[in-house]
């Protein structure tokens, strides 16, 4: 091969440009050592060029777990190179255990993913993963493991739903709202986002279920608190809580430490139609301990322990032969019921309905009617009241709390009922006797007397409207 004189020409700009000597020199020895060597090599052994390629495939079958690259993340779904002749496809809903979820939250262009295959081929020749059904096989055998041992698992709320809470597990663990606390949990929002940690009480991996209890959790981990609450709490003790949650029997009460509960019958000295209707949630009250099991940690409590009893006070302020204003609340085959006080009702048999005889209590009072009774017996202990119509027209002393409005001095020399001074303002008490006389057809206040210096309501005939012989 000829040089020339020493000169090597390259082309420049479509020409050939000299190269000086220093640059290139190539000695006539080399060119002649020059051997030149084999660019392509069969080194396949016999196997196809297609064949070759397809076994630097991975093989994939339905079911299957593996392992990818991220290398695009769209708004509906992700792309993983596991080394297939294609990518995978994620769908956003097989992306994570949380519902509508932004994919680039979860994942990002780079990140090593592990799927699992739900069809090799779906109509449009894709392949077809799931990263959270990869993640439900992984953590079965962790959630099976935990709840053998007895164990405990531990996660972020992720949803509130019907019912409950949705955990983090690895899975979507639910935990009713029930055995959140050891005491009902009305709103629930404000535990999404918090870690909890919580037992395993049911697991169902066909319908993939678990149900969790942190309550279980709760009472394991604060047991030897409870029972030395329990120990220094005694029947008797008055203890200042609030009012944890309100039922149709009762109402819970946070004592501190531990729930106790007031049964419907120990909220309030009256009849309690809902326990709604006297406390609620939030509600600060002193309760009184009735009982405390140890063996089942339950605590007993009472509200009404805490107040007068109106009975008690009734009793206290009241005596047999007194006259008494009350209200028909109630009429039965046997008389009717009385209110004379707050809570407090008396039963007017029929035989002490009227001085005449009566077939049903209806054709004497009617449900709403106020008039003047008198006590005719009082048992404190059976928390039983007599009264009787018949014997209060016939005249009586006025009780204690009546006398302001029904004492003498409202009544002129002669024994005529003058009601309070001209210019004060008109009493409740003055206007429940007007209104006696009024339901009864009197045109004016009736007659009253003086009796043996005490003072009395002369017996008056509702059929003659004048005053009958005492």
């Amino acid at each position: 091969m000829a040089l020339g004189a020493g000169r090597v020409t390259r082309p420049i700009r479509g020409r050939a440009a000299p190269l000086d000597e220093k640059q290139l020199h190539v000695s006539d020895t080399a060119i002649a050592d020059y051997t030149p060597r084999q660019i392509i090599e069969d080194d396949l052994g016999g196997m196809s060029l297609d064949d070759a390629m397809a076994a630097t495939m991975v093989d994939v079958e339905d079911g299957q777990l593996v392992t990818g690259t991220v290398v695009k993340v769209d708004r509906d779904e992700v792309l993983l190179d596991i080394g297939y002749k294609s990518e995978g496809v994620i769908p956003n809903r097989e992306l994570s255990i949380r519902n509508e979820v932004d994919p680039n939250e979860v994942v990002t262009i780079g990140d090593e993913v592990e799927a699992l295959v739900l069809q090799k081929e779906d109509k449009e020749g894709r392949l077809i993963l799931s990263k959270k059904r990869a993640q439900y096989e992984r953590a079965w055998g962790t959630i099976e493991k935990v709840k053998e041992d007895d164990g405990v698992v531990s996660g972020p709320v992720i949803e509130v739903v019907k019912g409950g809470l949705i955990i983090d597990i690895g899975l979507r663990g639910f935990l009713p709202a029930s055995l959140v606390e050891l005491r009902r949990v009305r709103d629930l929002q404000p535990y999404v986002g918090r870690s909890l940690e919580a037992k395993i009480i049911e697991l169902d991996k066909n319908r993939n279920n678990v149900v969790l209890s942190r309550r279980a959790w709760l009472e394991e981990t604060q047991k030897e608190q409870r029972e030395d609450f329990l120990a220094n709490l005694k029947p008797g003790e008055r203890r200042k809580g609030v009012v944890s949650s309100v039922v149709n029997f009762g109402a819970f009460v946070d004592l501190g430490g531990m729930d106790g509960l007031i049964h419907v019958s120990e909220l309030s000295w009256k009849h309690v139609d809902h326990p709604g209707s006297v406390v609620a949630v939030g509600d600060e009250v002193e309760v009184e301990v009735l009982e405390v099991d140890l063996d089942r940690e339950r605590i007993s409590l009472s509200l009404k322990a805490t107040q007068q009893d109106p009975w008690q006070e009734f009793a206290s302020n009241h005596q047999v032969g007194e006259l008494v204003y009350g209200r028909v609340t109630k009429l039965v085959p046997f008389g009717s019921f009385i209110q004379v006080g707050d809570g407090i009702e008396g039963l007017v048999h029929i035989s002490e309905m009227s001085a005449h005889h009566v077939d049903l209590p209806e054709q004497v009072v009617t449900p709403g009617e106020e008039l003047w009774v008198k006590i005719i017996d009082l048992d404190l202990d059976r928390r039983r009241i007599s009264l009787s119509i018949k014997q209060a027209a016939e005249g009586g002393v006025v009780s204690a709390e009546y006398q302001e409005h029904f004492g003498e001095q409202n009544y002129d020399a002669e024994g005529n009922y003058i009601g309070q001074p001209v210019g004060e303002e008109t009493t409740e008490g003055q206007e429940a006797w007007e209104q006696y006389y009024a339901e009864q057809g009197f045109d004016a206040p009736a007659d009253v007397v003086e009796a043996s210096g005490d003072t009395a309501v002369e017996s008056v005939d509702p059929d003659q409207g004048e005053p009958a012989e005492g």
